[in-house]
């Protein structure tokens, strides 16, 4: 193991450091943890639970997570300065992005049940193969947004910026549900 390595680490038995770069994080666990604070500098998370850990004025500069567990975060609570995230095949429910500039961000194969993006700019982001049931999404900027692939989402494009996103047509009940209309 390297300085920059770190594998199956209880973070609530030690305390962290306040900075962490370059670092690859493997099946550690950071539940309930208060991350309040540090800095993770271009570091990878892989099969790592965050459960309702805390992240008041964290930083995530271009921080990947990996098959990770990372359910009921406020990541609306970082630190916005140089955020940049990208997520594939985590399990994202009851988090809160609220308020959040998050243009291009990537979202590939996750579980987003009951994801908050009120009020977030998602212009360009992608949302690959994502199931989206119960998320949230008003006054949301979602221009050339892509969810061709994503399923289970619903909103009003009535009360967000949707210009040039990307549907499939097989999933346009989603974007109609307010109407109540029959489609079959």
């Amino acid at each position: 193991m390297t300085d920059n390595a770190y594998q199956q680490i209880d973070f609530s038995k030690i305390a962290p450091q306040s900075e962490y770069e370059e670092c690859v994080f493997t099946g550690c666990s950071f539940a309930n943890v208060d991350l309040s604070n540090i800095n993770f500098i271009d570091c990878t998370f892989e099969s790592c639970d965050f459960t309702l850990a805390k992240f008041h004025n964290t930083g995530l500069k271009d921080v990947r997570f990996s098959n990770c567990k990372l359910m009921g975060l406020f990541f609306n609570d970082c630190n916005p300065f140089l955020l940049k995230m990208h997520f594939k095949s985590c399990q994202l429910e009851y988090a809160s992005f609220t308020g959040l500039k998050l243009e291009k961000i990537e979202f590939v194969e996750c579980q987003m049940r009951e994801v908050d993006f009120t009020e977030s700019d998602l212009g360009t982001a992608i949302f690959q193969r994502c199931d989206l049931e119960g998320a949230t999404f008003e006054y949301t900027n979602l221009q050339k947004a892509d969810f061709r692939t994503a399923y289970k989402y619903a909103f009003d494009p009535a009360v967000n910026q949707v210009k040039g996103a990307k549907f499939s047509r097989m999933d346009l009940e989603g974007l109609l549900q307010k109407f109540d209309l029959d489609l079959s």
